[in-house]
């Protein structure tokens, strides 16, 4: 077994609309890439993670599509995995690379991830969404977003992803229990599209005031377009080692992995934040790092809504409960701030391909501790830490991943 896993190569496409690229050739450019990185050749790849949530529902693929774009990069002959856990498929996939390493059973590990999901088909795109709560029960999501969020006549707001619904309900609940503002909900958002404007792989790279997120085509209320991720394609990917495969690696800038945790959750009382499930995958990977929440210089997480980083800030302990708005409104969230969360611009800004998503935070980070992001950069970060989550069922997400990184500076 490995005492160590490294991070020691990245890669990431430009994330948004790819109308000339394939699925296949998105993850192609990402993996090509995070080889480049690592300064190694596909054939000293042991075993891959591949994951996509979209590909088969969208154009037909499933079941091996990770085989199918691998082989056609050179990676051959090796235990090839697809995986598919709702929007935590990147961080899942990069999880089991991790976790694979730890056993011993192979020294350089890929986890790889892609999108395509600008399809031409609007109405095909949304219904995979459908698929991420328990079909066989939709009354039970119908009954949980009133006791969430109560029962309000918005009539028709236009298309939109039924998880626009789901956060804004999560919102309304939270702007009851804490009297978070819409106002701060549109200062998240604010601060990820200024974060996004350096980033050249972002999505969407203009700056919008608080007043313009709020006048905003609405979508469920408190939550208006500028508030969401977009529909987005492209790819990521990271190469992760053992101690023996970093000593292969001579030209190596490695980025240590202290923890990567996925769980889901359990049954609890749902009109209260208390127990969420983010807090206590949140503990386990603050217990298995050896780090505590004010020791974490930089995030990113999981903002498919500019309230769910309100929500994910506090729930991993990086501002008290309650206090996720306020951070954000007074810019101690922002590059610059306390505590930075989301430097990319998040998946608001970034773009949000559902497998790629919990990559391309962990290329994010690992550029942070690298000290690679130019304007963008957390002067001295050492301490990184993403949160990636999918799903819903029971009034939380269906599934958390964390993963907690250690620079070498």
């Amino acid at each position: 077994m490995s005492d160590n896993t490294w991070i020691v190569g990245i890669g990431m496409t430009p994330f948004g609309k790819h109308a000339d690229s394939s699925v296949h050739e998105l993850a192609g450019s990402a993996i090509t890439d995070a080889l480049a990185d690592a300064g190694i050749v596909p054939e000293e790849v042991e075993a891959a993670f591949y994951g996509t949530a979209t590909h088969g529902p969208l154009e037909g693929q499933s079941m091996i599509s990770g085989e199918i774009a691998l082989r056609e990069l050179g990676i051959q002959r090796i235990p090839v995995f697809n995986v598919e856990n709702a929007c935590a498929t990147g961080a899942s996939a990069f999880a089991l690379a991790t976790t694979y390493v730890r056993a011993g059973e192979a020294d350089i590990v890929l986890a790889a991830g892609a999108e395509k999901m600008n399809v031409g088909d609007p109405e095909l795109t949304m219904s995979v969404f459908d698929s991420a709560y328990d079909v066989a029960r939709p009354e039970d999501l119908q009954a949980t977003l009133d006791a969430l969020g109560g029962d309000i006549d918005e009539g028709d707001l236009g298309r939109r992803s039924i998880f626009m619904d789901i956060y804004a309900a999560m919102a309304r609940s939270h702007m009851r229990q804490y009297g978070t503002t819409r106002e701060q909900v549109a200062a998240v958002a604010a601060k990820n599209h200024a974060h996004a404007v350096d980033n050249e792989r972002a999505h969407y790279r203009k700056a919008m005031t608080i007043d313009e997120i709020l006048a905003a085509r609405p979508l469920s209320y408190p939550l208006t377009v500028p508030m969401c991720a977009p529909v987005t394609d492209g790819g990521a990917a990271v190469l992760v080692c053992s101690d023996v495969g970093l000593a292969r690696l001579s030209s190596a800038r490695p980025v240590q992995v202290l923890a990567s945790v996925v769980g889901t959750g359990s049954d609890r009382d749902i009109t209260t934040f208390d127990g969420h499930l983010s807090q206590g995958i949140a503990a386990r990977a603050y217990e298995r790092a050896g780090v505590t929440a004010d020791q974490v210089d930089v995030a990113e997480v999981h903002d498919a809504t500019a309230f769910a980083e309100i929500l994910q800030s506090e729930m991993l302990g990086l501002v008290p409960a309650g206090a996720g708005g306020r951070a954000a409104e007074s810019g101690e969230t922002a590059l610059g701030g306390r505590i930075p969360i989301n430097p990319s611009g998040g998946l608001e800004s970034k773009g949000h391909p559902i497998g790629a998503s919990g990559l391309a935070q962990i290329f994010e980070l690992t550029g942070q501790l690298r000290g690679d992001c130019g304007t963008r950069q957390v002067p001295g970060a050492r301490i990184a830490l993403a949160e990636n989550g999918g799903g819903f069922h029971r009034g939380e997400e269906a599934v958390t991943a964390i993963t907690i990184l250690k620079g070498a500076q």
